[in-house]
């Protein structure tokens, strides 16, 4: 009976592991966060998603205030709203390992390795949305291919509420 149970056990686990891909590869994105001179300045709300065209985009990333009373401040995510309109409107905040704090001024690092690493291979965008409350709103976009082939790195550059973004891949 124990040796039935281990066996079972043992093609559950098999056929889970190769249910999803799991690639090899370190995945980096490095965001920038402007300092922006306006008057009364809020930390910027950050999505950040895998998309494929034909396919539900896959969050990977949200910060936005988590601090405030009755988990308000998930009231201004619809202000990010190509993320919104995407996944984020069915999803519920906040989601264990995709959802943070807001962050401040500077650069910020953001390990993508684990999250893509459970996507199907194919042709993808990493799209990062910035919406910030009385100010404006910036979406970039990032080419990815998966699975990893070789080492590279993707840069852009943003308009006003994003500064630099850089994608670092390594299989």
């Amino acid at each position: 009976m124990q040796n039935k149970l281990l066996l079972s056990y043992t093609v559950l686990l098999a056929s889970a592991s190769t249910a999803l891909p799991a690639w090899a590869a370190e995945v980096q994105l490095s965001l920038e966060l402007p300092r922006l001179n306006v008057a009364e300045y809020h930390r910027p709300y950050v999505a950040i998603w895998a998309e494929r065209a034909g396919e539900p985009a896959t969050s990977l990333a949200v910060w936005y205030d988590q601090k405030k009373a009755n988990n308000a401040g998930a009231k201004w995510l619809p202000d990010m709203r190509q993320w919104w309109r995407k996944s984020g409107r069915d999803l519920s905040m906040p989601m264990d390992g995709v959802s943070g704090a807001t962050r401040p001024v500077g650069e910020h690092k953001v390990d993508l390795s684990k999250s893509l690493g459970r996507l199907p291979a194919g042709k993808y965008e990493l799209v990062v949305e910035v919406a910030r409350e009385g100010g404006g709103r910036e979406v970039q976009r990032l080419a990815l291919q998966l699975p990893i082939a070789s080492a590279s790195q993707v840069s852009v550059q943003g308009e006003h509420e994003l500064g630099a973004l850089s994608l670092s891949v390594k299989p």
